[in-house]
């Protein structure tokens, strides 16, 4: 991961701060320049509003729901970057006709939520990732250094390579001993949402793989603003332990880029843009119905790359499938700090534990103990809240005892992220397990997020009270 200085880089010269990544002809495009966008688009079969929601033109119409309403970019250019939050995005280099990428596969230790550690296996120090992304007919070359304690392979998933790239123990080639080295190499001819992993089972169970990026040679009209990568992953870590139990049917932590809510970095976007989020589901055992709130997207895409427009399916929950992966499309034209997330109901918590012992009571003769199924509440994150910057102090809100304490460090690591400024005070206390939150700002708010240090008080985007909004 990077530190925070790198993320408040990136945020303030967005994909530009990667340009110098690719060699001259090759650079993946930009994001959209700043500006207010129009109120409405107007295009064949109708108006589509940019700044509010609405339903647009009939249905079929290339307005219908957004389908075919093109975000704020010029026409003609390339490709913007992936935004893949919390996770590190490379690009290789050119060298000798190949986009040329170095992976090694190494022990990893990652923080899933505030002061809660996972040691597993990843590739270059963390997992999952780091995103690789490229062009469809490129040649891609990957140096693989295996750093494990034990052998292991890389294999392409979905690609369609020679055999001798398959990446499979035995049947393709020898395992990787521990200190050695294999290159990968070969032309890619697709383009879409992949991703590289071992072909042995509890290696990929303990956290390894790398989400993989193909870009099509031209930008795929209604061409998007943000390109966004969530790749959802789940471990069952018992009490006490810090690493996971890979023979395990079961699960109690469910991350999305290796973080569980509310520790996911929000995905941030400027309202009116037209905006592609990819869900890739490398979890053990679990599809994941990933539910956005607040819109109607468009399912684009698969594992086995874009879908033809006449096959488009509306919505706004789509099932991801254990290794595959669905990339949707919208314009975000409503405001606000909306969530996004599986809407499996186990897959809303972390880390669950069997109770032991008697069930809570959060008193003695507590009445609610008379109503069959009581209590349904799940422990998790206290009402905690800054008294203010020059007190420094905290204070707890005893709502009910089945809340549990933070640190002040826990809760900056919550709050200080820049993401996460201006949203309503207490936000974290809503999002838990495979769950994140897609911004959509108005465009002074966002550029004064994304392009300044300038403070942004709470409740800026989502009011405080819903009655006031």
């Amino acid at each position: 991961m990077g530190t925070q200085n790198d993320r408040r880089d990136f945020l303030r010269h967005g994909a530009a701060a990667t340009a110098g990544l690719f060699a001259a002809g090759t650079a993946l495009g930009q994001t959209p320049e700043n500006g207010a966008p129009s109120d409405e688009y107007q295009g064949q079969g109708g108006v589509y509003p940019r700044m509010h929601p609405g339903v647009g033109g009939p249905v079929g119409s290339p307005t219908d729901r957004g389908k075919l309403v093109p975000g704020l970019r010029k026409a003609g250019e390339p490709p913007v970057n992936v935004i893949a939050p919390d996770l590190k995005t490379l690009s290789g280099k050119i060298v000798n006709g190949a986009r040329e990428f170095h992976l090694q596969a190494t022990p990893t230790r990652r923080e899933v939520l505030p002061g809660i550690w996972m040691d597993a296996y990843g590739f270059n120090g963390q997992f999952p990732g780091p995103v690789l992304e490229m062009y469809q007919g490129e040649r891609i070359r990957i140096i693989f250094r295996n750093d494990l304690p034990e052998p292991t392979t890389l294999h392409s998933h979905g690609l369609e390579l020679p055999i001798s790239m398959d990446g499979i123990p035995a049947v393709t080639q020898d395992l990787i001993q521990p200190g050695k080295t294999f290159v990968y190499e070969y032309d890619v001819h697709q383009e879409g949402s992949f991703f590289l992993h071992p072909h042995v089972a509890m290696q990929e169970a303990i956290g390894m793989v790398v989400p993989f990026i193909v870009h099509p040679k031209v930008t795929f009209e209604p061409a998007v603003d943000r390109d966004f990568v969530l790749m959802t992953q789940q471990f069952s870590m018992l009490p006490n332990a810090h690493i996971p139990n890979t023979i395990s049917m079961d699960w109690n932590f469910l991350t999305i880029n290796g973080r569980c809510g509310p520790y996911t970095t929000p995905l941030v976007c400027k309202l009116g843009e037209r905006v592609r989020i990819r869900f890739l589901n490398f979890s053990t055992l679990h599809q994941h119905p990933m539910h956005l709130h607040g819109h109607t997207f468009w399912v684009t895409g698969t594992e086995g790359g874009r879908i033809p427009e006449t096959a488009w399916i509306p919505g706004n929950t789509v099932i991801v499938g254990v290794a595959q992966s669905r990339d949707v499309e919208f314009v975000a034209n409503n405001p606000g700090d909306w969530v996004l997330h599986c809407h499996m109901f186990h897959h809303m918590m972390n880390h669950m534990v069997s109770q032991v012992g008697p069930i809570i009571r959060q008193e003695k003769n507590d009445p609610g103990f008379e109503v069959p199924g009581y209590p349904q509440i799940m422990q998790g994150m206290s009402d905690m809240k800054m008294e203010g910057k020059q007190a420094g102090k905290m204070q707890m809100e005893k709502a009910n005892d089945y809340s549990m304490p933070m640190t002040m460090e826990d809760m900056k690591k919550l709050t200080d992220r820049r993401e996460t400024h201006g949203m309503r005070e207490g936000w974290y206390k809503g999002v838990k397990g495979l769950f994140t939150v897609m911004r959509v700002l108005p465009p002074d708010l966002y550029d004064k997020l994304m392009t300044t240090d300038d403070p942004i008080p709470p409740n800026s985007s989502t009011p405080l009270n819903p009655h006031h909004a």
